[in-house]
């Protein structure tokens, strides 16, 4: 029991480390190298558009990447803030301030761990591509939206929160437009599109905020333009360790704030998991989604006690890790230790970068986010895929990710639970049952295709789970025949589990038979169905005798109480 508890909760770390040598370490150092300095500029633009300073950012690429790389299930992955956490992070601060955002933060690692643990990790998986399409375009089209003012060097002062008062602002404002600060934004974007062509290995983001930040400060200090706005110009970046702040806990702020740390839970869980499912992909690896999830846990209640915000695995610079040759936790370990160092020694350069540059690098990473090309194509699948997508996209981008994600999961079960429904089947059979091609058949009997059936015995046939939107089917199926007779077999060989409302169905439709005179026979019934028929009052009603575990005995019943009755007839007359 211990055992296999430390195998399934066991750091892909540890078993990295068994076969590792100095070539492993010199690709992983590399890669390290490379995702720590790409990792700066995109760990800074999410902590400034998350409504936080920017080097929370980085100190939650530090300590969260740390915790993520040294627990997690996944042999690449890469975490840190990322931009689906922009617009959930963005509200909880404007409302509960940064230490309602602790409070949410630690809470939604609470529930993160206990999901790992609970090994739900592969459920997760299951939660429909559309529901995570919506939301991710829905986050790409917000992030865009908050990046208009600082793109264009609007001059407004408080820019409203929901998406389309945000709009009207912008357009009322355009004329307070800043030239020089849209050019540079409209230039690092154009820069990020180019440097593929010429360059795999340093991503563009970073080519463009060096070249930017350099052209800014020339600008500023020999043609005197002013009026470019940079991040030292908002914001004063500490070059120092991160100090352990503490986080003043209450009953009141847990329950105000429960939702929002159920959304940045579940979001963190689908992104995470999608992203080492993106890496097995590349890499022919197989994470463990479970103790990625306990990682990723751990990661978000220990962060925020540095005054970080909620991380998660990070697509694209796992993928850059991959890409650079990192193929071990170690190259997730160097690269927060590099941002250690940047924070430390080159910290102060930060306040240089222009706000413009750092807009067009979220202008980027929102058109990649928005994955329009499968949103369109989803779109023009059918009716129940179009409906959730537009859906989730819609709550996104209108009300907030709380609500998208409490709506979609609900859109997610019923559509589950309708499919489910749908492919459960009850069929009936009177006078014989056909049992050639099956495998409840006995081996000796593989010439006997067809059992004959007594008089007044139906033989019912449930094909699928026997849950609680089935139970109600089944009863229609029995009233629509409306028939009386003697005996019902009910063959349950292709149920797999029955729940609770299965099986009160089941135990009223035993009762009703048994008030109208008409006996129950279950045939074929599993080991895991007949462990729950035996927690209820079925065995009393039907009778011990009449639970059989495969048709033969079923219909060898059936024909035993069908004499029984006759003989009782007889006697009567």
């Amino acid at each position: 029991m211990l055992n296999n508890l430390i195998k399934d909760f066991q750091p892909t770390l540890f078993s990295s480390l068994k076969k590792y040598n100095k070539e492993t370490f010199m690709a992983d150092l590399m890669s390290g190298l490379i995702v720590g300095i790409v990792a700066l500029p995109l760990a800074i633009a999410f902590g400034i558009s998350s409504g936080v300073s920017p080097e929370k950012g980085i100190i939650t690429a530090i300590v969260a990447g740390f915790i993520i790389s040294f627990l997690g299930g996944s042999t690449v992955q890469i975490g840190g803030p990322t931009g689906a956490f922009i617009v959930i992070v963005y509200g909880i601060v404007e409302k509960f301030g940064v230490q309602g955002l602790a409070i949410a933060t630690v809470m939604a690692g609470i529930m993160l761990m206990v999901i790992g643990f609970l090994k739900l990790g592969s459920v997760i998986k299951f939660i429909p591509y559309p529901i995570v399409v919506g939301f991710t375009s829905g986050i790409a089209l917000t992030i865009f939206s908050t990046q208009i003012k600082d793109l264009f060097g609007l001059s407004i002062e408080k820019v409203p929160s929901d998406f389309i008062n945000k709009w009207g602002v912008y357009f009322q404002q355009f004329s307070t437009i800043n030239w020089w600060a849209a050019a540079i934004g409209i230039l690092s974007i154009v820069i990020i599109f180019l440097t593929p062509k010429f360059s795999k290995k340093i991503p563009g983001s970073l080519i463009a905020i060096i070249l930017m930040t350099i052209v800014v400060y020339l600008l500023k200090q020999n043609l005197g333009v002013s009026g470019i706005e940079t991040i030292g110009d908002r914001f004063q970046i500490k070059s120092q360790l991160p100090q352990v702040e503490p986080i003043g806990f209450n009953i009141e702020s847990i329950r105000a704030l429960f939702p929002s740390a159920f959304t940045i839970a579940i979001l963190g869980a689908i992104e995470s998991l999608l992203s080492a499912t993106v890496a097995d992909g590349v890499t022919g690896a197989k994470h463990n989604s479970n103790m990625e999830l306990v990682a990723q846990g751990a990661a978000n209640i220990i962060t925020p006690f540095f005054g970080g915000i909620p991380a998660t695995g990070a697509i694209a610079r796992t993928m850059t890790n991959i890409n650079n040759g990192g193929r071990t936790p170690v190259a997730g370990l160097i690269h927060s230790v590099v941002l250690l160092f940047i924070l430390l020694f080159l910290g102060d350069l930060t306040k240089h970068i222009p706000m413009a540059c750092l807009a067009g690098v979220l202008v980027v990473v929102a058109y990649n986010m928005s994955e329009w090309r499968t949103f369109r194509s989803l779109a023009k699948q059918s009716k129940s895929t179009m409906a959730v997508l537009l859906t989730t996209f819609s709550l996104t981008v209108i009300f907030d990710l709380t609500i998208a994600i409490e709506v979609g999961l609900l859109l997610a079960i019923f559509l589950f639970l309708k499919r489910l429904t749908e492919s459960t089947e009850v069929t009936v059979a009177t006078g014989e049952v056909n049992i050639s091609n099956e495998a409840e058949s006995h081996a000796g009997d593989v010439q006997e295709e067809v059992l004959h059936l007594p008089k007044g015995v139906e033989v019912y046939e449930i094909s699928g789970p026997f849950f609680f939107g089935i139970a109600n089917k089944f009863d229609d199926v029995m009233r629509e025949l409306g028939n009386h007779p003697n005996i019902r077999i009910i063959r349950m060989r292709k149920v797999p589990f029955i729940d609770s409302t299965g099986l009160n169905n089941l135990e009223n439709l035993c009762k009703n038979s048994q008030n109208e005179k008409i006996h129950i026979i279950l045939s074929g019934v599993n080991d895991k169905v007949r462990a729950s028929l035996y927690k209820s009052k079925v065995p009393n009603i039907v009778g011990e005798e009449n639970i059989c575990s495969h048709i033969h005995a079923a219909v060898e019943r059936a024909t035993v109480l069908s004499e029984e009755l006759e003989e009782r007839k007889h006697r009567h007359h």
